[in-house]
């Protein structure tokens, strides 16, 4: 099967069809994959006629990705939410799950514009405070700078992704300008949060990394990298926990302890505060982007709850990944994770000892005794804030996007019966302020896992590091998303005392027994070329 991802740089684009992992009855397991081959401006091969010109030879830090979803929970193929636009228009735009496609990177009417022209008199007579005080609604219309002169810029990107159960996923990348943004949102309680994400948050991201310096930023990040300036920089919105250091509020904290006093006027020294000063903008852009989609996906909660009271009970985790030039950005909301692995300084390991999982995210969970002493001292006066190891006895989560009806008393008082939450004395109970982190990307580093929650139900950190390390060694152009995903059905299975068939026939809904909605995306770190391929098994 032809693509159309053929760049008019000389970059050719090859789609290939992907093995089946399990063939049940009434179930489709055939992924097809993106694989781009593209080496300092020449190809390998048989493509040597293929040039790319200077100016768009690679200046990133990735080399592929590989994703993979699979589906557990049933759920309904298509959203109503925003009147139909976000199923009918918008998302049908973004989706591409069996491959990866190219797209104007800045479309006539974007997808912000088509929810502006639909809903900016509804929204705005909706009793919703804006997120920022200084900001209005993303549905609001634009007069934001044009994406090409921007952070992220690029006249073309790449988009693959798509659903599977509750589960959203989404990749887009601009190789030659040296970007890859990937986003799991895992949905629960239906898919409309997620929907919601998948159609809209990549966008408002865009509009707000608009605001940037962005001309000055390039300056000092070619200064940075030729100072090979290697550390991490993590900035946490509140008092939460990264790399074992504590930090205060809106704070970046310096791993390399030789940036003191004494240095601040060396050129690195001035190099750092400039790439630090950018980096910070980039991640307090994420954050508003963030809040400004919970702030609109609420006020459209309210002007629909009439209808569809349950949308007050849908809500979503979030791991966003965004790899510009060396500087790897993530940002979570939930228990999905972002794990590194890295090679460590034991030269007298083996290969495979020596590399280490880290893990670049918080857990946003009851289990984690930091979070659950943050809830529980944020709610004194109520004594059931926490039961049977959920908030409020619903959630087992802590911080998630969306979920109404643990964040306002007038969506709670929406739901009916059983359904509602009693005593819901000091809202909100479950917080959208996310755990953000810079990782500088040094020689080390190998790859980057991102998976849902449903990936760590079957396997520690060091597990799918380890996994997928040893399949990369002995399939150089294979799919360890997928393999990751062969190995989690082979684990489930075998737990449930099935045979993968037997527990790949069971119909969707009833599988959640045995494992959730599972997605993955892993990233290649370096310039090794390999496989780029996206699939999604639904």
């Amino acid at each position: 099967m032809e693509g159309d991802g053929v760049s008019n740089y000389g970059l050719r684009a090859t789609i290939m069809l992907g093995e089946t992992m399990v063939k049940p009855e009434g179930e489709l397991k055939v992924s097809f994959g993106y694989q781009c081959n593209s080496n300092r401006g020449s190809f390998c091969e048989d493509s040597d006629e293929y040039e790319i010109p200077p100016e768009f030879r690679r200046n990133s830090s990735f080399s592929c990705l590989s994703g993979a979803a699979l589906s557990a929970n049933a759920t309904l193929a298509n959203t109503n939410i925003c009147n139909g636009l976000i199923g009918a228009e918008i998302l049908p735009s973004w989706d591409s799950p069996n491959s990866f496609r190219r797209v104007p990177s800045s479309p006539s009417m974007s997808r912000l514009d088509i929810l502006s022209s639909s809903f900016q008199s509804s929204i705005s007579n909706l009793s919703c405070s804006p997120s920022t005080p200084d900001s209005d609604s993303y549905l609001m219309k634009s007069t934001s700078p044009s994406r090409n002169d921007s952070f992220l810029s690029g006249m073309e990107v790449q988009v693959a992704g798509g659903a599977a159960g509750e589960d959203r996923v989404q990749a887009v990348c601009s190789e030659e300008n040296g970007w890859l943004f990937c986003a799991i949102y895992d949905g629960f309680n239906g898919r409309d949060a997620a929907d919601f994400l998948a159609g809209t948050l990549y966008e408002t991201i865009i509009f707000h990394f608009n605001s940037l310096d962005w001309e000055s930023s390039q300056e000092s990040i070619k200064a940075s990298n030729d100072l090979d300036i290697d550390e991490s920089l993590p900035y946490i919105g509140d008092h939460s926990t990264i790399s074992g250091e504590r930090f205060s509020s809106g704070i970046y904290a310096h791993k390399d302890s030789s940036f003191d006093n004494t240095s601040k006027n060396t050129p690195c020294a001035k190099v750092k505060t400039l790439t630090d000063s950018f980096r910070h903008g980039v991640l307090d852009s994420l954050q508003q982007a963030l809040s400004q989609a919970e702030n609109d996906f609420l006020c459209m909660v309210d002007q629909e709850m009439v209808d569809r009271p349950d949308l007050v009970s849908v809500g979503c985790c979030v791991l966003v990944a965004l790899l510009h030039g060396k500087d790897l950005y993530t940002l979570n909301l939930g228990d999905s994770r972002a794990v590194l692995a890295t090679y460590g300084d034991g030269y007298l390991m083996s290969g495979s000892d020596r590399l280490k999982a880290i893990q670049l995210t918080d857990s946003h969970t009851v289990d984690d005794e930091s979070e659950r002493m943050r809830v529980l001292c944020e709610h004194p006066d109520d004594p059931m804030t926490v039961v049977a190891g959920k908030v409020k006895g619903k959630l087992k989560v802590t911080r998630a996007f969306g979920v109404g009806y643990l964040k306002k008393k007038k969506l709670n008082d929406a739901l009916m019966g059983i359904l509602q939450v009693r005593n819901l004395i000091s809202p909100p109970y479950v917080s959208t302020q996310p755990a953000l982190n810079v990782h500088r990307i040094s020689k080390s580093d190998c790859f980057v896992v991102l998976g849902s929650d449903g990936l760590f139900d079957f396997f520690t950190n060091d597990e799918a590091v380890k996994l997928v390390h040893s399949y990369i060694l002995s399939n150089p152009s294979g799919d360890p998303a997928k393999f990751l995903l062969e190995q989690l059905v082979v684990r489930a299975a075998n737990s449930a005392g099935l045979s993968m068939e037997e527990l790949m026939n069971i119909p969707a809904g009833r599988r959640r027994k045995y494992h959730d909605d599972v997605t993955v995306i892993v990233i290649m770190l370096g310039t090794d070329q390999r496989t780029t391929k996206a699939s999604t098994c639904v």
